[in-house]
C-alpha cells in the first residue's frame, strides 16, 4: 500500500467509508511529509496546522456517525493564496498588498469547506500571478521538488510544487494564460483548466478561471464535481449542469484529433518536447484515433495584443498605489508594466480587441478536431530565480503561445504527465476540447493516462543534514 501521503483522494473517501483510515491519521502523514520538504520548496503560506488537524477531528466524527459531508470530507487540500478564505488575508503573492483577513470563502473555497475538505494551507504565488514562476516579492522562493535548482512555474506555483511533493491530493489553482497548466508540466501533475465559467470564481475577469491540481484525472474530475456547484457571486458562471464526473470511461477509437506542434508566435518548441508530445499522438494513433496536423493559429498581433492590454491593466493597478506599496512590487514585474504608461486608448482597445480575434480564431481551428493535443509550454522548466523561462520582460508572454488561446476562447485545456528530459525534469501533454465539454477533456486525459509509457517515481526529499 503507498504511504498514507501518496494516496489519491478516491482512494482516500473509499478506507473513510470502509473505516480503514481516519482523516486524522491521513492529515498527520501529510503534515508529517511535508516537514519534510517545506525548508526548501517554500511552497506554503498560511500553514496552520492546527487548524488542519482540527478539521479533520470534525470529519472523523462525520465519517463514525455515517454522516459525510461528500466524498471528499476528510481529505487534505491546499489552495492558492488569491482564493480568499475566511479570516485569512489574501497578499496576491507580493509585498505591496495590505494584510487584511478575508470576510468570506470565495466560491471554490467555499465549495470545499461546504464538502469537508481539510485546510492544509495557502499555497504562494508570484506578484498578482503575473510571472510563470516561483519568484514573488511577499514569499520566499518556490523551488521545483523534481530538481531544487529548477523553477516549479506560476503561478499557481505552490500548488504545482505542493502537489508533486506529496502535500496531500487535493490543491486548486488559478489561470488566466496558463497558471495551471504551466507548473503543473513542469512539476509533472495533472491541471485542468475548466471552461469559463465553470467552476465559480470570484472576482472573475476575462479568461479567469480556477481548477483542479492533481496527481490524476480521476481526482481532478472528483474534484471538479465539488468546485462547479453554482455560486451566484459570479455572474459570468454556467448555469448548473448535470454532469456525471465519475464517468470517466472514453473509446479513443475513431475520435479526431487535432496534432499542434507550433504555436505561432513565441519561443520555438524544444525538441525534447516535441518529442514526448509527438510520442502520445502516436500511442493514440495505435489505438484508433485519426491524428491530424493543426496548422498554427495564434499571430503575433494578437498575442502582443493581448500583452499590450494586461500591461496597461496592470500599470494602472500598481500606479494607483501609494509610492512607498508600489516600490515593493517585484522589478520584474515594474519593468514589464512600465511601457502601459505611454500606451494611448486607440493601441489600448486594439489590444483588448485581439482578445476576441483570438478567441474565434482558436473555436475555428480547433472546431474541425474532438480533440487538440499540442505542448503546454515550449519548454521544460528553468532556473528557479528567473521571473519567466526567457527571462526578459519584453519577452515575457513569448511561452504561453500554446495556453492563452485556450483561456480566451473559453474552451476546456488540461495538462497530463507525458514524459520527461532526459535530465528529469517534467513534460506535459495539452488536451483541449471544444467549449462546456470538460468532462470530455478529462476523460481522454484518463485514457493517455494508461497509454502512456510508465513515468519515473515521484521525488522525494533530500536526506537531512547530518
Amino acid at each position: 500500500m503507498p504511504a498514507l501521503h501518496e494516496l489519491q483522494a478516491h482512494e482516500l473517501s473509499e478506507a473513510y467509508r470502509r473505516r480503514e483510515l481516519s482523516p486524522v491519521e491521513v492529515t498527520q502523514a501529510v503534515l508529517e511529509r511535508i516537514a519534510c520538504w517545506e525548508a526548501q520548496l517554500c511552497a506554503l503560506w498560511a500553514f496552520e496546522p492546527e487548524t488542519a488537524l482540527a478539521m479533520a477531528r470534525e470529519s472523523e466524527r462525520r465519517w463514525q456517525r455515517g454522516q459525510p459531508l461528500s466524498p471528499l470530507d476528510g481529505v487534505p487540500v491546499t489552495i492558492k493564496e488569491n482564493i480568499a478564505t475566511r479570516g485569512v488575508a489574501v497578499p496576491l503573492g507580493t509585498a505591496a498588498t495590505e494584510l487584511i483577513p478575508a470576510a468570506e470563502d470565495a466560491p471554490p473555497a467555499a465549495r470545499l469547506r461546504e464538502a469537508g475538505c481539510v485546510f492544509l494551507a495557502k499555497t504562494t504565488m508570484p506578484d498578482y500571478g503575473m510571472l510563470s514562476s516561483g519568484l514573488s516579492s511577499f514569499h520566499k522562493l518556490a523551488r521545483n521538488p523534481w530538481d531544487l535548482s529548477e523553477n516549479p512555474g506560476g503561478s499557481s506555483a505552490g500548488a504545482g510544487a505542493a502537489a508533486a511533493a506529496g502535500y496531500g491530493p487535493l490543491h486548486i489553482g488559478t489561470d488566466i494564460g496558463g497558471s495551471i497548466r504551466l507548473p503543473a508540466t513542469w512539476c509533472g501533475i495533472v491541471g485542468l483548466k475548466p471552461s469559463n465559467g465553470r467552476v465559480p470564481i470570484k472576482p472573475p475577469y476575462i479568461g479567469r478561471v480556477a481548477g483542479p491540481m492533481t496527481r490524476s484525472a480521476t481526482d481532478a474530475a472528483l474534484m471538479m464535481s465539488v468546485l462547479s456547484r453554482p455560486d451566484w457571486r459570479d455572474a459570468t458562471s454556467l448555469p448548473p449542469a448535470d454532469i456525471d464526473w465519475h464517468a470517466l470511461d472514453i473509446d479513443v477509437k475513431g475520435l479526431r484529433l487535432g496534432l499542434q506542434l507550433d504555436a505561432g508566435w513565441g519561443l520555438p518548441v524544444d525538441p525534447e518536447v516535441r518529442a514526448v508530445v509527438e510520442d502520445a499522438a502516436r500511442r493514440f494513433e495505435a489505438a484508433g484515433a485519426q491524428v491530424e496536423s493543426l496548422a498554427p493559429f495564434l499571430g503575433a498581433e494578437m498575442a502582443e495584443g493581448i500583452d499590450r492590454f494586461w500591461r496597461v491593466r496592470s500599470w494602472i493597478d500598481i500606479s494607483a498605489l501609494p509610492r512607498e506599496r508600489a516600490a515593493r512590487v517585484l522589478p520584474f514585474i515594474r519593468d514589464w508594466v512600465a511601457p502601459g504608461a505611454s500606451i494611448g486608448a486607440a493601441e489600448l482597445f486594439a489590444g483588448f480587441s485581439q482578445i476576441a480575434a483570438l478567441r474565434d480564431a482558436t473555436v475555428a481551428a480547433t472546431q474541425r478536431f474532438d480533440f487538440v493535443l499540442s505542448p503546454v509550454s515550449p519548454v521544460p522548466s528553468f532556473p528557479a530565480e528567473w521571473a519567466m523561462p526567457s527571462n526578459d520582460a519584453a519577452r515575457a508572454m513569448h511561452h504561453i503561445g500554446f495556453t492563452l488561446p485556450f483561456n480566451m476562447s473559453e474552451q476546456p485545456a488540461i495538462s497530463v504527465p507525458a514524459g520527461h528530459t532526459a535530465s528529469g525534469s517534467p513534460i506535459g501533454l495539452q488536451i483541449s476540447g471544444r467549449r462546456h465539454d470538460d468532462l470530455g477533456v478529462l476523460r481522454l486525459a484518463r485514457a493517455f493516462e494508461q497509454l502512456r509509457a510508465p513515468l519515473r517515481p515521484w521525488p522525494q526529499p533530500p536526506e537531512p543534514a547530518s
